[in-house]
């Protein structure tokens, strides 16, 4: 007879997501989001941490969705310090999808500065996200600290994120367009046409404001 118990049901989903095939765990995933149940919600987290599968982890915050959301916040948050980068930056993605205000005060600092790129880009959308509108402001210059940080993709998520601030980050852009730094105003410029254009791709808004720079670069003609 199977033991269909709470225990055992936790522990062949535990088993089944640590299966060697992909799509076994992605399998499992779905069933736990589909058949959702909150004696789950510790597993799905746990493996979250540790799955290499881009879409598994994907459909394992489907899953996590799925079940009260009251107590997947309370189970997400304390993931938030967690010497794993990933778990850090799974939990910060789940937290985008679920929505709860609880989770606006938990972005610290150290997650908005974290020299693991992931975590930070992902803190990056989440906060901009939830943050309050009295907050907003704040928070753009918070990200702004981080104009002209790491890669072109590194780059468009800052972008996206602070764009996503609407007007409250505009004066932060612009100080930003002005600097010294010739990697944070290229950013900071290629920003500002993300917000302007959000139907444009980032490096649309990359070559414009390489455009607007070599532009400001260029010598005027006296009387003209």
């Amino acid at each position: 007879m199977n033991d269909n118990s709470p225990t055992a049901q936790v522990t062949r989903l535990r088993d089944a997501l640590r299966a060697a095939d992909a799509s076994a765990r992605l399998q499992a995933a779905l069933t736990a989001g589909i058949r959702a149940d909150d004696a789950y919600l510790s597993t799905l987290i746990d493996r979250c941490a540790v799955e290499p599968d881009f879409y598994v982890r994907d459909m394992l915050t489907w899953a996590i969705t799925r079940h009260d959301r009251t107590r997947a916040v309370d189970l997400l948050l304390p993931e938030l310090r967690s010497a794993n980068p990933q778990a850090r930056s799974q939990a910060l993605h789940s937290l985008s999808k679920i929505q709860d205000p609880r989770a606006w005060p938990a972005i610290t600092t150290d997650l908005l500065r974290d020299a693991d790129a992931e975590v930070a880009k992902t803190a990056w959308r989440t906060a901009a996200g939830l943050a309050p509108e009295s907050e907003r402001g704040e928070l753009a210059r918070e990200l702004g600290r981080n104009f002209g940080r790491g890669d072109g993709e590194l780059q468009r998520s800052l972008s996206r994120a602070i764009a996503m601030l609407g007007p409250a980050a505009e004066p932060v852009v612009e100080e930003a367009s002005e600097s010294r730094d010739p990697g944070v105003r290229a950013h900071a410029l290629a920003t500002a046409h993300v917000m302007a254009n959000p139907d444009d791709s980032f490096e649309t808004a990359v070559e414009e404001a390489r455009r607007v720079a070599a532009l400001r670069a260029a010598p005027t003609i006296e009387g003209h």
